[in-house]
């Protein structure tokens, strides 16, 4: 566990980063007359076929795990990717993005009342403060201040994202499936670039994108280079790193790092599009680092295995006569002459 903590906290933190490239990349989209649910299908689309080929070499004699893991996949793309993007854009058809956002990354919250419900795994002090710290980071990040109103039904959807992402990280730290994290990164998008494609065929989410040069950067590029970095970065490498976390930092703990998303896309806002962050955005930064800290203190450790089993110990034995050779024959000696070996211990 201590040696898997420094990487899985890496991988956490360059999941969310990625993560957070994903508004950078999109504006320029959305602002040359695409879709939100355009540009996230064309982003899970191409992250599934960056991973399919690597997850299909990665399965080679290994296929027979898909008869028990299957569901895992289904669910992941259909929840966890599919559902919480949909979901996601429905709400803020009705609310801001702030609100939006706010109500998605209740998602670690419901991560701990999981764990409580399903495991028994009841929250300590320490983690009710770092996720009441998290939370309250995340409002200042996001700058959700002042006069807020809120439409149910963008309410609900905004609830919806929150359980998908729950979704994300509770099936991403369990490993009782055997699939390695690849095949479950990359099934999940297969899965969820399918269910996307779908909900726009049947005109669930209006589908607009179109060839014209987007800015990045300052820069006006190529359509297809923005939309790869958007699949590449915001989704091959993103779900990828953020799977491969949660199963070393386990559900609850990666999901409040996850919250740094938000962090590292004000920083990619700042680098790529000059937006500057605000002090507030800052002082909340500083408070989700803080929740993240406690959480991480008020987690338990992990019992170590057994080196070996216990050993019964042995009955007392009596010592053999010894037995030395002499012309006439072998003749018996007194126990005292020689000294008995100890019997082979039994693991």
């Amino acid at each position: 566990m201590k040696q898997s903590f420094p990487l899985g906290i890496l991988l956490a933190l360059a999941s969310a980063a990625a993560f957070g490239t994903s508004g950078s990349f999109a504006k320029g989209l959305l602002a040359s007359g695409w879709t939100p649910a355009a540009a996230v299908t064309w982003r899970v689309a191409i992250g599934a076929l960056a991973l399919v080929v690597p997850a299909a070499l990665t399965m080679r004699g290994r296929w027979q795990l898909l008869r028990r893991g299957w569901p895992t996949v289904l669910l992941f793309g259909l929840i966890a990717v599919a559902g919480c993007q949909l979901a996601y854009f429905l709400a803020v058809e009705r609310l801001s993005v702030a609100v939006a956002l706010l109500l998605e990354y209740l998602g670690p919250v419901l991560v701990v009342g999981w764990l409580w419900l399903r495991r028994g795994q009841r929250p300590r002090p320490l983690t009710v403060v770092g996720a009441g710290l998290a939370i309250v980071g995340l409002v200042f990040v996001l700058d959700a201040f002042g006069a807020i109103s809120v439409d149910l039904v963008g309410a609900s959807w905004g609830i919806v994202a929150a359980f998908g992402l729950a979704t994300f990280f509770v099936i991403s730290a369990d490993n009782s499936h055997g699939l390695p994290p690849l095949v479950v990164a990359a099934g999940g998008l297969i899965v969820g670039a399918l269910a996307l494609l779908l909900a726009g065929a049947v005109g669930l989410t209006p589908m607009r994108w179109n060839t014209d040069v987007v800015l990045l950067a300052g820069v006006g590029v190529p359509w297809w280079l923005d939309v790869a970095g958007l699949g590449l970065i915001a989704a091959a490498f993103a779900y990828l790193t953020g799977v491969f976390a949660s199963r070393r930092l386990g559900s609850k703990l990666a999901s409040f790092v996850g919250l740094s998303e938000v962090l590292f896309a004000v920083l990619w806002a700042w680098l790529l599009l000059s937006e500057l962050p605000r002090l507030v955005q800052l002082v909340g930064g500083l408070l989700i680092l803080a929740g993240v800290t406690l959480v991480k203190l008020d987690e338990r450790p992990r019992p170590l295995p057994r080196a070996f089993p216990a050993v019964e110990p042995l009955p007392a034995v009596e010592p053999l006569p010894a037995v030395q050779a002499s012309a006439e024959g072998p003749q018996a000696t007194t126990p005292q002459a020689t000294a008995p070996q100890a019997p082979a211990l039994r693991r």
